[in-house]
């Protein structure tokens, strides 16, 4: 389960993706890593990772995914 930290990151990042007219195609959350993933982009280019504090960055490691 998400935390409440990562749930509003979660809201901010999806609303600047919308915000620049990015689809977004995935949107997962991982029990294993306790990391919400995102894929957008009108390319799926860009992946992005939503951690348990709340902090997100783009992930630029293709093959961890």
């Amino acid at each position: 389960m998400p935390t409440a930290q990562q749930a509003l990151a979660c809201v901010r990042v999806c609303h600047m993706l919308s915000n620049g007219y990015q689809p977004i195609h995935v949107f997962q959350y991982n029990q294993n890593t306790n990391t919400v993933f995102i894929l957008a982009g009108v390319t799926e280019g860009l992946e992005i990772l939503i951690f348990s504090d709340g902090q997100w960055g783009f992930n630029d490691d293709e093959a961890q995914l």
